[in-house]
């Protein structure tokens, strides 16, 4: 099963909101959104993980840490983030890392 952190950005946002509208007018059931959303949860983890070479350092100070249920959750204060020409620097962010292997349980194609 995909991780489903990504229907929270802009996009994930909209996807969600168009097959919402959808159901509303009975347009379509709400099992075929389900099957939507899930299909978006695996396209975008794979993209990310096949497509996405960018490397960028960071450094900050260390505000909290968890993890849970194979989960990293980091909120850092005063970080600099620096790739390659760029500096951006930020009061806080929070980072979650999630494991990127497929452990293969409810994986179809």
């Amino acid at each position: 099963m995909a991780y489903q952190l990504y229907r929270n950005t802009t996009l994930g946002n909209s996807l969600q909101e168009s097959p919402d509208e959808l159901i509303q007018s009975q347009q379509l059931t709400p099992q075929l959104a389900l099957q939507v959303l899930l299909q978006f949860d695996k396209a975008i983890n794979s993209a990310l993980a096949q497509r996405v070479r960018n490397r960028v350092n960071f450094r900050g100070s260390l505000n909290t840490y968890r993890f849970c249920d194979n989960v990293w959750t980091f909120v850092l204060n005063d970080v600099e983030f620096r790739e390659v020409t760029e500096l951006i620097k930020v009061d806080k962010v929070k980072i979650v890392a999630c494991d990127g292997k497929n452990t293969g349980s409810n994986t179809t194609e």
